[in-house]
């Protein structure tokens, strides 16, 4: 071989080389910047997600959720695509979404693991405790390209948070029943969001130590409980709830000095910014409660 065909050889492909390179740093780059683009159209599998991205200004982003989306208004016009008995996965895949926020506690996980292994970029709501809300907020931000509404947002739900703890959590305790549901009766224990909203609230969860998040009781269990006042959620955008007779149960202290107060389920049990509007409420009716019973 000349000593000028060598040169060539080297040359050309030294050449190969570069052109790859550049190509494989241009491949790179471009899927950084698709991974950190964000999001625009989003399948959001819960009710409280769909309220915290429309709080944050994302609600146009959302091109599809889950049967009880109800709130804000502008949620009722989002296309649906299943619920917590499953999700509709041939009707997900047509709306191509570029991601998918789901929730662990109310999502099939055959579904999700579905939707990922057909390629779709799905992240979960991860708030564990009341406090998590804000940094959901900023974490959903960042993925829609919404940070400085977003930001504006936690730091007004951990400073409004704040204020009612510290004019509710250390007043004297009172102890409730919080009857999530009437048939089967049910109620929470201290594993639960709804017990931290309780104890914001200085209320004392009767069965905060029982062994499962979410018991099933009987009438005698509450007997036995003897709370001071009886919560009762009612959900606006569900079946109404069988209502529960108390009023023969008059060796329970919250039935004979007839302490029972009704709160707005879709506000407390939704892990948004709008359950502020709710805790409020619940605090406030507790410590009516609370009054009443210390006039006794």
């Amino acid at each position: 071989m000349s000593k000028r065909l060598i040169v060539l050889s080297c040359v050309f492909a030294l050449a190969t080389k570069v052109a790859a390179t550049e190509l494989a740093v241009k491949v790179a780059t471009t899927a950084e910047k698709s991974e950190a683009a964000p999001a625009q159209r989003i399948i959001a599998l819960s009710p409280h997600i769909v309220e915290s991205l429309f709080a944050i200004g994302a609600g146009e982003q959302i091109v599809g959720t889950v049967n009880y989306a109800d709130f804000p208004k502008s949620a009722l016009d989002i296309p649906r695509i299943g619920g917590h008995h499953g999700m509709q996965i041939e009707k997900i895949l047509q709306m191509r979404p570029d991601l998918v926020i789901s929730w662990r506690s109310g999502n099939k996980v055959e579904d999700i693991e579905k939707l990922k292994s057909l390629g779709l970029k799905v992240i979960y709501s991860e708030a564990k405790n009341v406090d998590g809300v804000a940094d959901e907020l900023r974490r959903f931000g960042k993925l829609t390209g919404h940070e400085e509404k977003a930001e504006q947002l936690a730091l007004e739900f951990s400073e409004t948070l704040l204020k009612l703890r510290q004019t509710y959590q250390d007043k004297p305790a009172i102890s409730v029943f919080y009857q999530l549901w009437s048939e089967p009766l049910m109620s929470v224990n201290k594993n639960t969001w709804i017990h931290q909203l309780l104890e914001t609230c200085g209320a004392t969860n009767v069965f905060a130590d029982n062994s499962t998040n979410y018991p099933h009781l009987s009438i005698e269990n509450v007997v036995v409980a003897k709370p001071d006042l009886i919560i009762m959620p009612q959900e606006n955008s569900k079946t109404p709830q069988p209502k529960i007779n108390w009023q023969q149960w008059q060796m329970i202290p919250a039935v004979k000095h007839n302490q029972f107060v009704e709160i707005d389920a879709d506000l407390v049990h939704r892990f948004s910014s709008r359950m502020l509007i709710g805790l409020e409420d619940m605090c406030g009716k507790i410590d009516k409660s609370r009054q009443t019973i210390a006039s006794y």
